[in-house]
């Protein structure tokens, strides 16, 4: 990874006491990482919280220096705050609103299944559908249905757009640590 980076340098090349820097190439290759993770946080295809966590932390390796240290510091703490959150504050709410486990497990395994039969929107689709109708079978009544299934559907986009703040924070931190560096 520190080769592909760095574009062939070689660690011998730098004098001591100094600090090697990314090259041009291995900036872009990670930015584009970290791109694709944000996009991957929002479209759930990829691990994008992962990825630009990944792609920060081989910045940092690679980078091998203080302000790299602390913002890589920086980037764990914010990521892993806004997993927790991100699983903590959307359940609390869900919970509230009586939406079951069951539901949520039926909206899941029909979003999956809609992400295969209908492209780009059938996992929301899915998701919603899943939920309604296992709520419709819990409850017998359309209207508390449906009612729970927008508090799901809301709690899956808090889920999301936390998780996307924490990634837009992160990319924040690298680019401040990145600019500081250069």
């Amino acid at each position: 990874l520190r080769r592909l980076l760095r574009s062939g340098r070689r660690a011998s090349s730098v004098a001591p006491g100094k600090f090697e820097r990314v090259s041009t190439g291995g900036i872009i290759r990670s930015a584009l990482a970290i791109a694709v993770g944000l996009l991957g946080i929002i479209v759930p295809l990829l691990p994008g919280t992962l990825l630009v966590y990944a792609a920060i932390a081989v910045w940092a390796v690679v980078e091998r220096n203080p302000v790299s240290w602390a913002v890589l510091a920086a980037v764990t703490l914010v990521i892993g705050v806004s997993l927790l959150v991100k699983y903590l504050w959307p359940a609390r709410r869900m919970r509230a609103a009586e939406v079951g486990g069951v539901s949520l497990g039926a909206g899941a395994v029909l979003g999956v299944i809609g992400f295969f039969v209908i492209p780009v929107v059938g996992l929301v689709v899915g998701f919603v559908l899943g939920v309604y109708l296992a709520e419709l079978v819990h409850r017998h009544d359309q209207r508390r249905a449906w009612a729970s299934t927008v508090h799901a559907v809301k709690g899956a986009a808090l889920s999301v757009g936390v998780e996307l703040a924490g990634g837009l924070i992160a990319t924040a931190a690298w680019v401040v640590g990145l600019l500081l560096t250069q």
